[in-house]
């Protein structure tokens, strides 16, 4: 009877879903016996790729005469990057107004010798299916082109122009004042607090030096910074030997043609640059605490008010991007991990990271805890950045560190029991 009634769910299946409901997938019947790193017989042997005497995606590096260095990675596709990255940043404002490379980043692909406009460098770059765009940081300033492969030398020539014969006039100038204050005004009521957390803990970790000066421009001197404190700063530190002109997806011999053609000869518009006052002081850690009260009782960006949070960032000094510990924080830093209680979920959301097992996931009065890994030439800082409500702010400064500190001992005591269980005679 039982046999009966299997065999006629069986070709119910195979009526309602057809022949592909009753298949069998599994081969486990077929080889119950191989293990799982060893090959399955009567399968062919898969062919892998091969290197063959030079790596597909090798970065190659050329110098040119005037100390320029041209970097690309070939990758085959209709599109390429290509950008110019300059050594200047923030870190190196020390002898002059801060925020003149937030002003650099706003006035980036405006008029230029060549091109009257930014309206007109985006039509250029409109025929061959181009974008464009600058991104300053502490230590670098990138200005950076995607497009078509066929339209590179329109593309090294506008970057070019746009890099070393900038206009800068007052208009322009003016109008990057007014995108200064929006943006710091923007900041100042952003519900998301990170941004102004990191100038923070920069500032409280390296006190009034390198990487410690505002990333943004400060409110007071938006009006001291003209063309000719502009020119000043860009004649020191855009030289060619400061400057890499890197691409990806284009031959590497074509990225140096055009290179020598618009970059090697190229005079800037402020004349010859200087490079003798180049501020090459190195960072010093200082520590120390920053805090600013706000009140976003009034801010609102719907009919559900901002939450009331308390948010803190803690930081330690780590090592810069050129030391061998380097790797091992960066790893650190993907462990630690963390997020948003209420952000979206999903894979690579990261939930099985330290601090959402052993923060989050245990302290239901937190929204935030993340960590983040800052690395500069000469130091570093690895910092952990926390929210919740006003009454829980004692808790939360203790239970940050606490976490953490006590995941690394536990770590550390593992590392010395395994070296202990080696180390035994058998």
């Amino acid at each position: 009877m039982a046999t009966h009634m299997s065999r006629c769910r069986g070709w119910s299946r195979v009526q309602r879903f057809g022949i592909a409901a009753y298949r069998k997938y599994s081969s486990g019947s077929r080889y119950p016996n191989i293990s799982l790193s060893a090959p399955l017989p009567g399968i062919p042997k898969p062919v892998f790729a091969s290197v063959d005497g030079q790596e597909k995606y090798e970065t190659r590096i050329t110098v040119l005469e005037n100390g320029l260095k041209v970097a690309s990675q070939n990758k085959f596709g209709q599109f390429c990057t290509v950008g110019i990255l300059v050594n200047s940043g923030s870190r190196h404002e020390a002898k002059y107004p801060s925020g003149i490379a937030h002003f650099v980043e706003k006035l980036a692909f405006s008029s230029t010798a060549q091109y009257g406009s930014k309206d007109e460098i985006l039509l250029t770059l409109e025929k061959h299916g181009g974008i464009c765009d600058c991104q300053t940081s502490r230590d670098t300033t990138i200005y950076a082109v995607s497009a078509e492969v066929k339209g590179l030398d329109t593309v090294v020539s506008l970057l070019s122009d746009a890099v070393l014969q900038p206009r800068l006039l007052d208009e322009e100038i003016e109008m990057t004042r007014m995108a200064v204050r929006f943006e710091l005004e923007d900041l100042n009521m952003r519900p998301d607090p990170e941004p102004l957390l990191t100038e923070m803990i920069h500032a409280a970790a390296y006190r009034g030096n390198t990487v410690g000066l505002p990333r943004f421009c400060p409110a007071d001197t938006v009006d001291t910074i003209d063309k000719k404190v502009l020119h000043s700063y860009l004649s020191n530190y855009y030289c060619p030997e400061r400057m890499v002109l890197a691409g990806v997806g284009i031959e590497h011999e074509q990225l140096v043609e055009c290179a020598r053609k618009y970059l090697l000869d190229a005079k800037p518009v402020w004349g010859a640059s200087a490079g003798a006052n180049v501020d090459l002081s190195v960072a010093q850690y200082t520590g120390g605490i920053v805090k600013m009260e706000k009140d976003m009782s009034d801010v609102s960006l719907g009919p559900t008010p901002i939450p009331e949070l308390t948010h803190i960032m803690i930081g330690l000094e780590s090592c810069s991007f050129l030391d061998d510990d380097f790797i091992p924080f960066a790893v650190l830093n993907m462990m630690m991990g963390g997020g948003g209680s209420f952000s979206a979920g999903g894979p690579g959301k990261g939930m099985f990271t330290r601090l959402y097992l052993n923060v989050l996931n245990r302290h239901h009065w937190m929204y935030n805890a993340t960590a983040y890994h800052h690395s500069y030439e000469d130091s570093g800082l690895l910092c952990i950045h926390a929210s919740a409500d006003p009454r829980q702010v004692r808790e939360m400064v203790e239970i940050i560190p606490e976490s953490s500190f006590r995941w690394l001992a536990a770590q550390e005591r593992w590392s010395w029991r395994g070296l202990r269980l080696s180390s035994s005679p058998c």
